[in-house]
């Protein structure tokens, strides 16, 4: 194959899965005008136009979804092949992508990376922070962390965590001017702090369990936001009752910054799992990523 051919669209790949030239540059390690002039050259010897441009966006046109999607199994094919040259060497080496939501992020990932990092220091860890749902494979992670029940299909997953209790939450100054909720009835007469979720743009409806019955219910949401750490600070400003992972408010609740309400109710999460395709090819700095991660 021509190999400015095979350059061109592999670059043509990236800059389709990185959604912009700017982002598709810094993952090549390019200037955007050089993928801009190879985007050109590709698009001339194909005699088609495989991207549609704008000031403000960019998206491909139907011949280059179509080529995309027949080029996806073949960059494939060659990520396996030089995974599988990579497990030849001797010391785990390479760039991992990680895409993992906050609360597992913060808790569970970061923690084990100063000693896998110590270990293996030839190995570079890229955390991308998503609390949406996100296909790994479309988006060329290696890897992500979710909560077992929210994982891709065909996916092989290890457990990372431990089962993650969640907490009700408020700060004494909005306590003070508003009695502590007793059961979730009494919500409908406080401000609630809520999470929309960036994939679907639902709202989270909040869930409780007393004696082992779980049930979830709408509240008034006095507050919005997509992000846990806007909505833990939310919270720390009096701003209402917010419903958050244990560990992502338990420094706050040590210093008496948040108490606890409703306790007794908060229901429990699932494990985190890190997940990763059944059909990659594993190098040895992944194997060794994920043994430092499993529990």
């Amino acid at each position: 194959m021509d190999r400015d051919l095979w350059s061109g669209l592999a670059v043509f790949a990236t800059i389709v899965e990185a959604g912009s030239f700017a982002r598709a540059a810094v993952r090549l390690g390019l200037s955007a005008s050089a993928l801009s002039h190879t985007m050109r050259a590709l698009e001339g010897k194909l005699g088609i136009r495989l991207l549609e441009r704008t000031t403000r966006s960019l998206a491909p046109t139907q011949a280059g979804v179509d080529l995309l999607q027949s080029l996806r199994p073949a960059l494939a094919s060659v990520e396996g092949a030089l995974g599988a040259l990579a497990m030849n060497r001797e010391r785990p080496a390479g760039r991992i992508r990680v895409n993992a939501h906050r609360p597992a992020a913060v808790h569970v990932v970061l923690p084990r990376l100063t000693p896998f990092a110590a270990s293996y220091p030839d190995v570079a860890v890229e955390l991308v922070v998503n609390d949406g749902l996100v296909d790994i494979v479309a988006e060329r992670f290696d890897c992500g962390v979710r909560h077992e029940g929210e994982l891709q299909r065909d996916m092989i997953s290890v457990r990372i965590s431990d089962p993650v209790p969640l907490v009700f939450v408020a700060a004494p100054a909005y306590l003070k001017s508003n009695d502590a909720p007793q059961a979730p009835d009494d919500l409908g007469r406080h401000r609630c702090l809520c999470y929309r979720y960036t994939s679907s743009g639902t709202i989270h409806v909040w869930e409780f369990e007393r004696d082992g019955h779980r049930f979830g219910r709408a509240v008034p949401g006095s507050f919005v936001t997509n992000d846990v750490d806007v909505m833990r600070d939310a919270a720390d400003a009096a701003l209402g009752v917010a419903c958050l992972p244990r560990p992502h408010v338990e420094r706050q609740m040590e210093s008496g910054a948040l108490v606890e309400v409703l306790a007794g109710w908060a229901p429990v999460l699932p494990p985190n799992h890190l997940y990763y395709p059944s059909r990659r090819q594993p190098s040895a700095a992944f194997r060794a990523f994920v043994e430092a991660m499993r529990m």
